[in-house]
C-alpha cells in the first residue's frame, strides 16, 4: 500500500477556534487505508488538501505581497524584500509554489481515486468533496500559470516512481487555459454557491466563477495574448509549438468578458454586494464617515461582507501585516511601524473630485509637496504636505500620513495623530527597523480594533483572496479591450466601484470643464484604458494584484526598475521632513525574465530533457 505524507499547516484552515479541523499531527504518515477508512477520516485529508495555498498575506509565503511599487518597508532584510530587489534565480527561486502545488495536486486526485470507497459517506459530501477537490486542482494550476506561464497539466495522478520518459512536458499556455477553465466549470456544478459558519473559506461555485474569471482575463493580457513584448518566440515544447501564441487573438478579450459576466450573475443573484459598514459603533470607534468606515472595514469584517466571493481564513502572525502597519508603541515593541506606502503609490489615489492628481484642474499639482497648517475634522490636525489634503476617501481610509489620523482602539478616543519627522511618536528615532522609510504608514488591512500595547497576535480575519469589486474591474477592463469596445457599459462597472469609494462617475470627473489639458478622455479605448488600471491600482491596494498586473499588462520594467521615493524621515523640522528623496532601496527587474517566475532548476533536473525553462533564467 502506497503512503501518503501529509503535509498539514499548523493553523486552523477554515475557522476561528469554532472547530479545529486539522488535527493530524505534521509528521503523520498515514496509509490510505487509514486516510479513507470512515468519513471523519475523509473530513480531514480533504482539509489537508486546502492546506498547499500559499499564504497571501504572508511575507515567507506569498512572492506578491509588498512586491511591487506599492509599498516599502522597514523589514528589507526578510524572505519577501528579494523580490523586488530581484534576487531570485532558477537556483534560489526564494519563494517558489512549483514543488508546493503539484504536491498539492497529487493529494487532491488521491481524494478522488479514494472518496468513493468511504464507508458511510453521505452523498452530499462525496459530491461537495470530489467537487472541492476539482477546484484545488483548477486553483493550483491556475497559480502555477500566474507564476510560470505555460506549466506542466497534470491531467490525471502520476506515481512518484514515475520515470522522466513518462512526465509530461509544459502544455502551451492557451491548453491550460482551457483545461483549468474546464476543471472550474466541473467543480462550480457541484459546489455550494455560499459557506457558513466553520465552513467559511471552503470553495464555492461563486468562488470558482470568480477565479475563472481572473483566468480568463490574464489569458487575454499582452503578456499572453501574442507574445506583444515578444519576449517568448523561441519558448516551445518538442514539437516546436510556441508555448505562449505569437497571434494576437482579440477573442480572448470578448471570452475574459462573458466569463467575467457570468460571474458577476451568479454572485449578485447569491446576494453578493459591494460592501457597506452597518456595524455598531461600539464595536469600531473610528472612522465615522460612512464611506471612509465601509473602506477600512471592507476587509475587517470580510466574514460578514457580502462582497468577499473568497478568502483564506488562516490567522496573522506576530510578524505579519497588522504588527507591521500600526503606529510605534514606546512602552513596548507591540507595534512595528514600517510598511509605508510609496510617493508613487500616494500620488495614485485621487482627488476629492476623483481625478488623477495632474488632472484636476481645480487641484494644486505644481504645489503639491509644499506645506501648511490644516485642520480638517478626522482627517489632518497640523503641519502637512499639501499632496495629503483634499484627496478621495479612499486615500483617508488606508494611508496614514504626518498629522493625519490612525484609527485605532489603544488610542484615546479610538484615534491618533501620527508624525513622521525623525522625534516624533511614529518616527525614526534612531531605530535600525521598525520605523516608517518614507513618512507614511499603511492602514489597509488593519483593524480600527487594534489594541495590542505587548507582543502578540492580532485580531484574526479572512484575507480576501477574491472580491466582487475585482469582478467589476475585470469585466470593464475586458469591455474596453475587447474588439468591439462597450465603453459605455465598462464606465457603468467602474462607476459601481468608485461610488462606494464615495467619487462622482466617470462622465461627471472627466467632464471638458474640470480637466487639466492631459487629462484622459473618457470616450476613447485609450482614456479607458488608464481609467480601468488606476482603477485597479486604487481599489486593489496590497491585494496582491499590482505584481500580477504589471507583468501581465506587459509594462512592469517601466515601474519596478525604479527606486521609490518618499519623503526626508531623517529630518526633525518641517522644512528638512517634507522634502522628496529618492530612497536607498534596490529596485531590479530584467527582461525578459522577471516577467515570469523561474522553474526551480531542481525541479527541471528531476526530469532531464522534458521541462524547459523559462527566458531568461
Amino acid at each position: 500500500m502506497k503512503s501518503i505524507k501529509f503535509i498539514i499547516i499548523l493553523s486552523v484552515l477554515f475557522s476561528f477556534g469554532a472547530c479545529n479541523y486539522l488535527d493530524i499531527m505534521p509528521d503523520e504518515v498515514a496509509t490510505e487505508e487509514d486516510a479513507f477508512e470512515n468519513s471523519k477520516a475523509a473530513e480531514r485529508y480533504l482539509y489537508s488538501c486546502y492546506s498547499y495555498i500559499p499564504k497571501l498575506n504572508s511575507g515567507v509565503e506569498s512572492l506578491d505581497f509588498m512586491t511591487a511599487d506599492e509599498v516599502i518597508t522597514a523589514f528589507d532584510h526578510e524572505t519577501f524584500a528579494n523580490f523586488p530587489k530581484g534576487n531570485y534565480t532558477a537556483s534560489n527561486p526564494v519563494i517558489s509554489y512549483w514543488d508546493k502545488l503539484y504536491l498539492g495536486i497529487r493529494q487532491c486526485y488521491l481524494l478522488l481515486e479514494n472518496i468513493d470507497g468511504v464507508p458511510r459517506m453521505t452523498a452530499e459530501n462525496l459530491k461537495s468533496y470530489k467537487a472541492e477537490a476539482k477546484f484545488l486542482i483548477a486553483y493550483y494550476h491556475h497559480l502555477l500559470m500566474k507564476c510560470y506561464g505555460p506549466t506542466t497539466l497534470m491531467e490525471r495522478n502520476y506515481a512518484i516512481t514515475s520515470s522522466a520518459s513518462e512526465w509530461p512536458e509544459r502544455a502551451t499556455y492557451d491548453r491550460c487555459v482551457e483545461w483549468v477553465d474546464s476543471m472550474y466549470l466541473e467543480a462550480a456544478k457541484d459546489l455550494p454557491p455560499l459557506r457558513y459558519s466553520t465552513a467559511y473559506g471552503r470553495a464555492t461555485s461563486v468562488a470558482a466563477k470568480a477565479l475563472r474569471s481572473r483566468l480568463r482575463l490574464y489569458a487575454a493580457s499582452p503578456l499572453f495574448n501574442g507574445d506583444q513584448r515578444g519576449f517568448y518566440a523561441n519558448l516551445k515544447n518538442s514539437k516546436g509549438e510556441n508555448l505562449i501564441s505569437q497571434t494576437y487573438d482579440g477573442k480572448k478579450w470578448e471570452a475574459a468578458a462573458k466569463a467575467a459576466k457570468e460571474a458577476i450573475d451568479w454572485a449578485e443573484g447569491e446576494g453578493y454586494i459591494l460592501y457597506e459598514d452597518a456595524s455598531s459603533t461600539s464595536v469600531y470607534q473610528k472612522p465615522t464617515d460612512h464611506t471612509e468606515r465601509s473602506l477600512r472595514l471592507n476587509f475587517i469584517n470580510a466574514q460578514n461582507s457580502n462582497e468577499v466571493l473568497w478568502a483564506d481564513t488562516r490567522m496573522e502572525g506576530y510578524y505579519d501585516l497588522q504588527n507591521k502597519s500600526t503606529p510605534w508603541y514606546t512602552q513596548a515593541e507591540a507595534s512595528f511601524n514600517g510598511i509605508c506606502p510609496t510617493l508613487r503609490m500616494v500620488e495614485y489615489f485621487y482627488t476629492e473630485n476623483g481625478l488623477p492628481i495632474d488632472q484636476d484642474k481645480n487641484y494644486d499639482y505644481n504645489n503639491r509637496y509644499g506645506y501648511k497648517e490644516y485642520h480638517i475634522t478626522n482627517k489632518v490636525d497640523g503641519v502637512t504636505m499639501n499632496l495629503n489634503v483634499s484627496r478621495e476617501p479612499r486615500f483617508y481610509s488606508w494611508i496614514s500620513f504626518h498629522n493625519g489620523y490612525y484609527e485605532i482602539a489603544r488610542a484615546e478616543g479610538g484615534q491618533m495623530i501620527t508624525q513622521y519627522r525623525s522625534q516624533d511618536n511614529c518616527g525614526i528615532q534612531g531605530r535600525p527597523n521598525n520605523y516608517s522609510p518614507g513618512g507614511y504608514l499603511n492602514k489597509k488591512g488593519v483593524s480600527p480594533a487594534y489594541s495590542n500595547t505587548s507582543l502578540a497576535i492580532p485580531t484574526g480575519y479572512p484575507w480576501p483572496v477574491i472580491r466582487l469589486a475585482e469582478l467589476y474591474l475585470n469585466y470593464a477592463e475586458a469591455l474596453i479591450e475587447q474588439p468591439n469596445p462597450d465603453l459605455a457599459t465598462a464606465r457603468i462597472y467602474i462607476d459601481k466601484v468608485r461610488n462606494r469609494a464615495g467619487l462622482d462617475k466617470i462622465e461627471v470627473s472627466w467632464a471638458a470643464d474640470k480637466i487639466n489639458s492631459n487629462g484622459w478622455n473618457y470616450n476613447t479605448v485609450d482614456g479607458m484604458r488608464e481609467i480601468v488600471r488606476r482603477e485597479r491600482t486604487i481599489e486593489l491596494y496590497l491585494e496582491n494584484q499590482r505584481f500580477w498586473d504589471l507583468r501581465r499588462w506587459g509594462i512592469a520594467d517601466q515601474f519596478l526598475n525604479e527606486s521609490p521615493k518618499g519623503l526626508n524621515v531623517s529630518e526633525s523640522t518641517d522644512a528638512g521632513f517634507f522634502q522628496v528623496k529618492t530612497l536607498s532601496f534596490a529596485r531590479n527587474f530584467e527582461i525578459p525574465a522577471h516577467f515570469l517566475m523561474p522553474i526551480p532548476s531542481t525541479e527541471i533536473d528531476k526530469v532531464e530533457g522534458v521541462i524547459v525553462q523559462n527566458p531568461g533564467y
